[in-house]
């Protein structure tokens, strides 16, 4: 996770030595100091923060509030700070290479910047503040009546009502998106100011600039991904298209062009697998074990979940999780106040003090998320060694991907070797449509989405987009082949019924997480000298795979990350082939099934 923590007196901390005495120093000597000074003062202050960020999380009061809030406003001033006098030097001619990059670094660590001019700061934190409000306190309707935004999720994930669902998604997007309508207009012109002074265009170019190449060429790069993966993604919206249309005839859902919106158990459309039961292959769509049911009658609770979770990794090579991991972790929900249950993974102090905070059920997908989460913890400690400011991964898409990558490996073989599926009782191959169709049915279907909401919001903040609404609608039908269930006016905002949109978090990183993760599995697939189907494969147990993997790992983001890319798959760039062999037995099948059905929209 990022921590964005400090203490109110480190923000005015940042004094340089005077002038006579800079005078005598080169600009690049200068430059040299600041880094150094600013890394030491936001390595201290990260600390110091996380600690309060964490009591909050895991203690939520009105006191804990106060005190991250503080927190993060004081950080949030050094942070400013530090990037605008970055942004001076960074002009400099002739700077060091850890000199260069950390001055990137700086300038590209802030997303929402707000501009110098008095009272800014204060107005960017309002608006920021009152828009988090009106999603937090977000409801929608249910056959009329008042339902909350977690309880509408889970509805749609479940109802098959057409009108119901239809009901559902308009009260959201009308009842969140249109009241941010005018503030998010607001936000975007101050942080585009903010941008400015750092150097760029505009809040696009300063999130695209964080890629180590240029923000035209990392648009390219990621327009070229999403069209290496497409034919895919294409073939299974044939698929479940017609599914649907089986299910609630033309009317509802035609058997040609866009699919509604709110159809496909999910509230932005954005993953498929909650009407896997509408979609099933005849025969193959049980997988023969249920993994809640293996944990269950094996006696698993919280912690032995997350014990099998290090075990994977210990397998690898890596040294267990330190004592104090176990001590300070939060495992489940405390009954005696609120926490924050969204898993994450911390690392406290930047050294050893790895911590992973969850309500954990014991459940399948609570049991894969243990395992994603300690894919953070363990790639944190791997790269404790470097310099703060390369404390991240090489990209803000790897930190994601090695998760997601450890739970691929999660296959019915690796469920055999750790006790808890019988051999007798792994599925013979004729299953393997089942698995790949319910896998895709979240991975695949996500990789649209994945990628359109930045590039809605890159044509927002370059002004490109003259219709905050109308642009929203024109690339999900462009990207997704979605249309919302019912007329939308001038005064909507749909886009602001995602969180990540008025929260302002960056959002490309999880479309290239959902590529990496199958390149990574990919790679480490070959090292363990697998030889059988791609999705078949586990390297559960592998120590060259470990070795490899720690490679990149350590390297946190102190290179390029085509260097850390190279460093475990062997190839500089990053692309969707894997991705397309992992499910090629499964497009084989859905090209079958979709024969004499018009493909697109």
């Amino acid at each position: 996770m990022k921590r964005i923590v400090s203490l109110a007196a480190l923000a005015t901390a940042l004094v340089t030595t005077p002038a006579m005495a800079q005078d005598a120093k080169t600009p690049q000597q200068q430059a040299d100091e600041f880094v150094v000074s600013t890394e030491a003062k936001l390595a201290k202050a990260g600390v110091e923060a996380a600690q309060a960020s964490w009591v909050y999380s895991t203690y939520i009061n009105q006191d804990t509030e106060a005190m991250t809030a503080r927190a993060g406003a004081a950080y949030n001033s050094l942070v400013v700070k530090s990037a605008i006098e970055a942004a001076g030097h960074a002009k400099t001619p002739g700077l060091s290479y850890d000199t260069a990059r950390k001055l990137s670094r700086l300038r590209t660590a802030i997303v929402l910047p707000a501009p110098t001019k008095p009272g800014a700061a204060d107005e960017v934190a309002t608006i920021a503040a009152r828009l988090e409000g009106i999603y937090g306190k977000g409801q929608g309707t249910l056959r009329g009546q008042p339902i909350s935004g977690s309880d509408i999720e889970a509805e749609m994930g479940s109802n098959r009502n057409p009108e119901e669902l239809k009901e559902m998604w308009l009260s959201w997007h009308d009842n969140v998106g249109k009241p941010m309508k005018a503030d998010y207009a607001k936000l975007v012109g101050l942080g585009n100011e903010g941008a400015k002074e750092l150097g760029y265009s505009d809040m696009g170019a300063l999130w695209r600039s964080n890629y180590d190449m240029s923000p035209e060429e990392f648009a390219a790069q990621t327009e070229k991904l999403w069209l290496e993966v497409k034919p895919l993604y294409d073939s299974l919206h044939t698929y479940v298209r017609g599914k649907l249309n089986a299910k609630y005839g033309d009317q509802v859902q035609p058997k040609t062009g866009p699919i509604r919106a709110d159809l496909l158990g999910n509230m932005w459309a954005q993953e498929w697998g909650n009407i896997y039961d509408l979609v099933a292959p005849p025969g193959s769509g049980d997988v023969g074990f249920d993994v809640t049911e293996l944990l269950k009658a094996k006696g698993y609770d919280d912690q032995k979940m997350v014990k099998a979770g290090e075990g994977f990794f210990s397998s690898l090579g890596f040294e267990p999780l330190p004592k104090t991991f176990w001590e300070r972790s939060q495992f489940v929900k405390p009954r005696d106040r609120e926490v924050v249950c969204h898993a994450s993974a911390w690392n406290i102090d930047n050294v050893d003090d790895l911590r992973i905070k969850m309500c954990i059920k014991v459940n399948g997908d609570d049991f894969v998320t243990a395992h994603h989460e300690l894919g953070h913890n363990y790639y944190q400690r791997a790269y404790n060694k470097q310099p703060f400011l390369y404390l991240d991964g090489a990209n803000d898409g790897f930190h994601e991907a090695i998760g997601d990558a450890i739970a691929l490996s999660m296959t019915p073989e690796y469920l055999v070797q750790i006790g808890l599926l019988d051999r007798d009782k792994v599925p013979s191959a004729d299953k393997d449509t089942g698995l790949l169709l319910r896998q895709a049915m979240d991975k695949v279907a996500f990789l649209p989405f994945g990628l359109l909401v930045d590039r809605y919001r890159w044509q927002l903040f370059s002004g490109q987009s003259k219709d905050a609404q109308q642009s929203w609608t024109d690339l999900r039908l462009k990207y997704q082949g979605i249309v919302p269930p019912g007329p939308r006016g001038a005064d909507a905002f749909d886009a602001g019924a995602k969180y990540h949109i008025p929260g302002m978090v960056p959002y490309t990183r999880y479309f290239l997480a959902r590529i990496l993760q199958f390149q990574f599995y990919e790679a480490a697939c070959k090292q363990a000298g697998w030889k059988g189907p791609l999705h078949r494969c586990s390297f559960y147990g592998n120590k060259d795979v470990g070795k490899n993997l720690n490679a990149m790992l350590e390297m946190g983001a102190s290179k390029p990350w085509p260097d850390a890319l190279q460093a475990f798959t062997g190839s500089r760039e990053m692309s969707g082939k894997a991705m397309m062999a992992y499910f090629a037995p499964l497009k084989k099948w859905l090209d079958k099934q979709n024969k004499g059905m018009k493909s697109g929209w």
